[in-house]
């Protein structure tokens, strides 16, 4: 029987280079921030790098970061996402991030054990930008299970 954990990618194309002053609230709180995450109930995995992060992982050009993950479930990620810490984050995310007018954040479920790559991310979020959320590609607004029905 195969178990399911729950994937997502989130990009953002930054305002400056990540040495500039304006975003030295965002980069300084980035260990605190993982190291919340690598703790929160349900997290699994995160791509990064001997930094602890994946900030110079830009496979979508120069100003684009991604962070890819897995957890548990959809409440799991929902807990951390709005949690005080993420959260304060995500309160001062126009000041770090340029709005962009596609989606940034895609959720897909994959079978426990897997580490998606991100040319499979790419496809989820090419999939969610293209048709909107379904059980392929879907967002923590509109969820899906993993076996496609409405309701993770």
């Amino acid at each position: 029987m195969v178990t399911w954990q729950l994937a997502q990618l989130n990009i953002a194309v930054l305002r400056h280079p990540l040495e500039h002053p304006a975003l030295m609230p965002f980069v300084d709180s980035l260990e605190h921030v993982n190291a919340v995450a690598d703790a929160a109930p349900g997290f699994v995995w995160r791509l990064q790098e001997k930094s602890g992060n994946a900030t110079s992982v830009r496979p979508w050009g120069q100003h684009t970061i991604v962070n890819l993950s897995v957890w548990d479930d959809v409440e799991a990620l929902r807990a951390y996402v709005f949690g005080p810490e993420h959260a304060a984050l995500l309160r001062q995310r126009r000041d770090f991030f340029t709005p962009m007018p596609t989606p940034s954040v895609v959720l897909w479920w994959v079978p426990s054990g897997h580490r998606p790559e991100l040319a499979e991310a790419r496809d989820r979020l090419d999939h969610l930008t293209e048709r909107g959320p379904t059980a392929y590609a879907f967002t923590l607004r509109a969820t899906f299970g993993p076996e496609g029905d409405g309701s993770a």
